[in-house]
């Protein structure tokens, strides 16, 4: 499970198939729904934030991430989420390359992975204290 360190503000996660979008969610990643609102879901983060889960047929089609949600460990969290069934990216492009799944860069370490429609999501550990 992700544990959620800091601010995500509200970010809405798109899906045609709301249902199946709980499931990878919930049971993939760990995330614990707060209340269905508007045909979606909606799951508390930490500092007061929130993801939206709602239904739409132009789900998956951004090719840029949706959210970040910022993690103490990002090494143990790709594990753990890759246990339960998470496919991560691997990039290899001029200044951004993944090594396990995982840029270091800028200070801070990162991981993406597609949900099950498509929408990029990423873990971020900050490095610089």
């Amino acid at each position: 499970m992700i544990k959620l360190l800091s601010h995500l503000s509200y970010v809405a996660i798109t899906s045609p198939d709301v249902e199946a979008s709980v499931k990878f969610y919930e049971e993939q990643v760990g995330l614990k729904p707060a209340r269905e609102e508007g045909g979606g879901v909606v799951y508390e983060c930490a500092a007061k934030t929130a993801c939206f889960l709602y239904p739409t047929p132009n789900a998956g089609s951004s090719k840029a991430s949706q959210a970040f949600w910022q993690v103490e460990d990002v090494e143990r969290v790709v594990a753990d989420l890759q246990a339960r069934g998470v496919q991560f990216e691997d990039y290899d492009e001029p200044g951004m390359r993944t090594v396990k799944h995982i840029l270091t860069a800028g200070g801070a370490k990162a991981a993406w992975f597609r949900d099950t429609e498509g929408n990029i999501m990423a873990v971020v550990q900050d490095l610089q204290d």
